[in-house]
């Protein structure tokens, strides 16, 4: 009778020496191939808004002004859920890219350290705008806490220096967005209220006129004796009278519009400035041979030991047939 082949049995003790060389020679050469990839650093900066006045309620300042820039902003959410939106828009992004920055920079871990001027557009090394924008997206981030209403501004580049400069040169260009390029509601009344009083103050002049003319022939016209010479003088002061108060007010109204529109624009308080960041922020080397070595071990004891797992799997593929034919009769 045949015999039943019996299981390779399995000596861990000899068997898990080649894995663990082959681990550690993986290890080792992963180790040095992640030297030569360079360092990368991150950058962050908080800020936290503060909504003033005239920002409550309707579309606001900021919406007004990311319409004229081709960003579309929710009506009636938050104005600080916008600045993330305008730290995100095309418009602020390229110029980023413009913008001309100096920095120290390495090409791998213990390369020499160079200094590098130039634009980010020719940092990301892109043929077009729209890749560099694209590839700009993985450098710069934004984001706000729904809770504290914080938002962030991170940059991660090869250079600690040019990730701190990302980052301040994107606070100010959402502070220059705010303040220089918005057109809020303040604004556009003051603008209004100032091209009303100047053509008031035409009026008034063109009246003044009229009415001095009106008196260089008829000083004493109250007292005259010809009452429509009496009603035209009346009519003339009437009128010079309104023109007068009419100038009055506007140029309280544009007072008024003035005072509202500081009041429409938002500040920014900086909670955390970018800082210059000293650790690096990826990659992770030690995770990455870790990984490799563990890899690398378990591939070549699985392919020194693959007769005991076939022999393994195919007596647990058996057992329950076998125990199937025994239970018949």
């Amino acid at each position: 009778m045949p015999q039943p082949s019996e299981t390779p049995t399995l000596d861990l003790k000899t068997r898990l020496r080649k894995p663990l060389k082959w681990a550690l020679a993986a290890g080792l050469l992963t180790a040095l191939v992640t030297l030569f990839l360079p360092d990368y650093y991150r950058s962050e900066a908080r800020l936290l808004p503060v909504e003033t006045k005239g920002l409550g309620g309707n579309l606001g300042g900021l919406a007004s002004a990311a319409a004229a820039f081709g960003v579309s902003l929710p009506v009636g959410d938050s104005n600080d859920a916008n600045y993330v939106d305008v730290l995100n828009s095309r418009w602020l992004r390229e110029q980023l890219l413009q913008t001309e920055f100096q920095y120290h920079i390495r090409n791998w871990h213990f390369g020499t350290e160079r200094v590098e001027k130039g634009t980010l557009y020719a940092y990301v090394d892109k043929r077009n705008m729209d890749r560099a924008l694209k590839e700009l997206g993985t450098l710069v981030s934004a984001s706000r806490d729904l809770k504290s209403k914080v938002i962030s501004i991170s940059a991660e580049t090869k250079s600690p220096e040019l990730s701190q400069l990302l980052v301040d040169r994107a606070s100010k260009l959402l502070e220059v967005f705010l303040q220089d390029k918005g057109r809020t509601r303040g604004g556009a009344k003051a603008t209004f209220a100032e091209a009303r009083l100047a053509d008031a103050r035409h009026e008034m002049d063109e009246a003044e006129d009229t009415f001095r003319r009106f008196l260089e022939g008829n000083r004493n016209y109250q007292t005259s004796g010809d009452p429509a010479v009496r009603l035209k003088g009346s009519r003339l002061e009437t009128e010079l009278r309104l023109r007068q108060q009419l100038v009055t007010t506007l140029a309280m109204n544009r007072e008024q519009a003035l005072l509202e529109e500081k009041n429409d624009i938002p500040i920014l308080n900086v909670l955390d400035p970018a800082n210059l960041p000293i650790e690096k922020s990826k990659p992770p080397r030690s995770v990455i041979v870790l990984l490799a070595a563990l890899l690398v071990g378990l591939g070549a004891w699985a392919w020194q030991n693959r007769a005991w797992i076939q022999a393994r799997m195919h007596r647990y593929d058996d057992e329950p047939t076998t125990a199937h034919e025994e239970g018949n009769p």
